[in-house]
């Protein structure tokens, strides 16, 4: 591996604090790799990045969905009300409930969807869980074609075998680590080139499954994630963008022209992650392109660093 890169600053008063290491790497529109920071070519675990990429694999398979739901299985969902009633639409599509939900047990990811759950009693559930909808995605898909529920989450799945298959393809690179997400579905490896090509290849698509899941994360971007969260501010911001975090800091954005970034954080330190991106972005003059709020996509990237409850410094880009 190559020494570490420092990609992001702790700035306190001033007075550089800490540092996050990291890789970046961006395409060009012809799909060439146009600049790189880190290690851009071996194996990371993009966790929740994979999402689209899965849910590709999913309409290949016959999953058919409208775009709210379609994008809904490509989400880390926040747990507002309009995800969970999206999960329960997708369960219903298949004659199935959240009981047959093999995810972990959360809470909502938004806060406020979070302390509502409290107070009213709850308990965490399957259907809070940020992956549900991609749960019951793969339910419904293993619903049309047959196959049975209970182990759909094994990498031997007849589900999980054509996810990979698909996976493989799109990311141009074989996988070479399968390890276990956080909500319990195989995590399939790629580099962050690859992951970088797999998201543009669905940018760049004017039909068929590619293109269903990018007019999907276009048409319903507050699906993907949630209505607070960043990524729906840098997705509103540029017109045409598709794009997904992942845990562990992971980030995959691409445009319909053919470029796409994809970036990794090493220490997972998420406050790092839109501050990168939107700073990867400035570096390709995305800012400046027509139809681009430029204000709303540097705001993306502007974590404040508080003292005594107030901003006193910034995280900031550092490559």
């Amino acid at each position: 591996m190559p020494a570490p890169v420092v990609v992001a600053e702790v700035v306190r008063s001033g007075f550089v604090e800490g540092h996050h290491h990291g890789s970046v790497v961006a395409l060009a529109a012809d799909g060439a790799t146009a600049w790189s920071v880190g290690e851009v070519t071996a194996a990371v675990l993009p966790r929740s990045c994979n999402k689209p990429i899965q849910a590709l694999g999913m309409v290949r398979l016959g999953l058919d969905l409208p775009p709210d739901l379609l994008a809904l299985a490509c989400a880390s969902h926040s747990g507002e009300a309009f995800h969970l009633d999206g999960v329960r639409r997708i369960l219903a599509l298949g004659d199935l409930d959240e009981s047959a939900l093999r995810n972990v047990r959360d809470y909502p990811l938004d806060d406020a969807a979070k302390v509502a759950a409290i107070r009213a009693g709850e308990e965490p559930r399957t259907l809070f869980m940020n992956c549900s909808g991609k749960h019951a995605a793969m339910l419904l898909t293993c619903v049309v074609n047959g196959w049975d529920t209970e182990t759909y989450l094994s990498p031997e799945h007849p589900l999980q075998q054509a996810i990979a298959e698909t996976f493989a393809e799109v990311t141009g690179e074989p996988v070479e680590v399968t390890a276990v997400d956080g909500c319990g579905a195989p995590l399939l490896s790629t580099s962050l080139t690859g992951l970088a090509r797999a998201f543009r290849a669905l940018a760049v698509a004017t039909d068929g499954p590619e293109h269903r899941i990018a007019e999907a994360i276009r048409s319903h971007p507050a699906y993907v994630s949630g209505t607070t969260r960043d990524e729906l501010k840098l997705l509103t911001a540029v017109p045409g963008g598709i794009g997904k975090a992942g845990a562990e800091a992971c980030y995959a954005v691409a445009l319909p022209d053919g470029r796409a970034w994809a970036l990794k954080i090493d220490d997972g330190g998420a406050r790092a992650r839109p501050v990168v991106m939107a700073e990867a972005l400035r570096r390709d003059g995305v800012p400046t392109e027509p139809g681009v709020d430029a204000g709303a996509l540097d705001d993306t990237g502007v974590v404040p660093v508080l003292g005594a409850g107030e901003p006193v410094g910034e995280i900031r880009a550092a490559f």
